[in-house]
C-alpha cells in the first residue's frame, strides 16, 4: 500500500517498464481495463465518467491515480511523466462553454493536453463496483464478512457492512479510522460516547448520509461516512440506534486508489501490456486548518 499523503512529492523521472515484461499500453487499453473493473453502466444518470481528455491511441507508460482532478494533481501527473491520470471525481459535472486557462478546469485540461496526457474518471460506478471505493474503505478498517449495505441499480450495491475482528469501544474504533485514513484538518468525529461498543460497521465513502437508515437496519453499531450535515445527523441520532462517524470526503475515498492501480496493472499484464502506476500524495481535502476551541 502507498503511504498516507502528507505533502506533494518530489517528482522522480518516469520509470519505463522493465525489459521483457510486456508491451506499453495505450490509453484505449487502459480505458478498456478500467471499464471492465468499473462498468460505466453502474454510474448514476447524472454522473460524468469515462475518458474526458486525451487520445485513445496514445501510448501510456505511467498511470497516475488521484481522488480529485485539481490543477496541482494534473501538474504532479505531468511531472511524473504519466500518460494517463485516473481520478475518482469528474473534472466537469455540469455543462461548460469553454476551457480557457482563466478557470481551474481549463488549466487542468490545458496542462494535460500540453503534456500529451489523458484523463479518465470512475466515480459512482467505482463506488458500487466489487473491489471499488467501499470495499477498499472496508478493507482499510479491517472489516470481515463484508457485503453490500443496500441494493444498487444493476450493480453490486451501495455502501458496505462488515464485522471488526473483536468488539472495541468507540474511542478505539475512531483511533482505528484515524490510523487507516490520511490525516486531515477535520479529523474523525463521532456522535456517540467513547465507551460505546462497536463490532458491526457500515461504511459509505463520500457523501453517504442517506444510507444511515440502511446501516441501522443492517444492525450496524456505527456508520462511517463523510460530509455529515447538521440537521441530517441530528435526525439520525434522534431516530436511529447507530453512531455516525464522520471523516473528510477525500480521505474516505483515498484507499481506493491503490485498489484501482493494482486492478489496472493486473488486467493489463493479462493482456501482455505493462504500465507503471503511482498514487497521488497531493492532499486535495479543501480544509487545511482546524483550531480546537478551549474546552472542546
Amino acid at each position: 500500500m502507498t503511504d498516507h499523503p502528507t505533502a506533494p512529492p518530489a517528482a522522480p523521472p518516469a520509470a519505463p517498464p522493465a525489459a521483457g515484461t510486456g508491451q506499453p499500453a495505450t490509453v484505449a487499453d487502459c480505458v478498456a481495463a478500467l471499464e471492465d473493473a468499473y462498468p460505466p453502466g453502474f454510474a448514476e444518470s447524472w454522473d460524468a465518467v469515462g475518458l474526458s481528455v486525451g487520445e485513445p491511441g496514445a501510448e501510456v507508460r505511467r498511470v497516475h491515480f488521484a481522488v480529485d482532478p485539481t490543477v496541482e494533481v494534473a501538474a504532479e501527473a505531468v511531472a511524473l511523466g504519466a500518460g494517463l491520470l485516473v481520478t475518482h471525481h469528474p473534472l466537469f459535472l455540469r455543462g461548460v462553454h469553454g476551457v480557457a486557462t482563466t478557470t481551474a478546469g481549463g488549466r487542468v485540461v490545458t496542462t494535460l493536453i500540453r503534456a500529451g496526457a489523458a484523463l479518465f474518471t470512475a466515480h459512482t460506478n467505482a463506488d458500487v463496483a466489487c473491489r471499488g471505493v467501499n470495499d477498499a474503505l472496508a478493507a482499510a478498517l479491517g472489516l470481515a464478512d463484508v457485503r453490500p449495505l443496500a441494493e444498487g441499480r444493476d450493480s453490486p450495491g451501495l455502501g458496505r457492512v462488515g464485522e471488526l475482528p473483536a468488539t472495541e469501544p468507540l474511542s478505539a474504533f475512531c483511533a482505528r479510522v484515524a490510523g487507516a485514513l490520511p490525516a486531515t484538518a477535520t479529523g474523525v468525529r463521532a456522535t456517540g460516547g467513547p465507551d460505546r461498543l462497536v463490532r458491526r460497521v457500515a461504511v459509505c465513502g463520500g457523501s453517504g448520509g442517506e444510507l444511515a437508515s440502511a446501516a441501522a437496519a443492517a444492525g450496524a453499531d456505527v456508520f462511517l461516512t463523510a460530509d455529515g450535515r447538521h440537521h441530517h445527523v441530528l435526525d439520525a441520532v434522534a431516530a436511529l440506534p447507530v453512531t455516525i462517524v464522520d471523516v473528510a470526503h477525500w480521505a474516505s475515498e483515498w484507499p481506493w486508489l491503490d485498489y484501482a492501480a493494482e486492478r489496472l496493472s493486473s488486467a493489463l499484464a493479462a493482456r501482455g501490456r505493462t504500465v507503471v502506476t503511482s498514487v497521488s500524495t497531493v492532499v486535495t481535502d479543501p480544509w487545511r486548518l482546524h483550531l480546537p476551541q478551549p474546552g472542546g
